[in-house]
């Protein structure tokens, strides 16, 4: 699929967002290599919830959203920090993460 992209003339890809496959990156960055390759957001929450007890799920999920729904750079840093206080010494790789 890449390769029939640069075929097809696109020179260059700015941001991709991909699902979690492992190599789907490395495959991007050889064929486009300046390309900032994110992971979607919806994966990322998803596998962090695999660091998470089932009896805090709902609690976690909703002290995130505001983190996912800011508005801008600083409201989302503001609910992260918030975010890290309240989960931060329970689930540490999610608050990295």
């Amino acid at each position: 699929m890449l390769t029939d992209l640069s075929n097809r003339g696109v020179k260059d890809i700015f941001i991709a967002c991909v699902d979690g496959l492992s190599s789907f990156p490395e495959a991007i960055r050889s064929i486009f290599p300046r390309t900032e390759v994110q992971q979607c957001i919806i994966h990322q929450i998803r596998r962090s919830m695999n660091y998470v007890s089932w009896k805090d799920r709902r609690a976690v999920i909703k002290d995130l959203k505001p983190v996912c729904k800011a508005a801008t750079e600083e409201a989302g840093r503001m609910a992260l920090d918030k975010f890290a206080d309240t989960w931060g010494n329970k689930y540490p790789k999610v608050v990295s993460s």
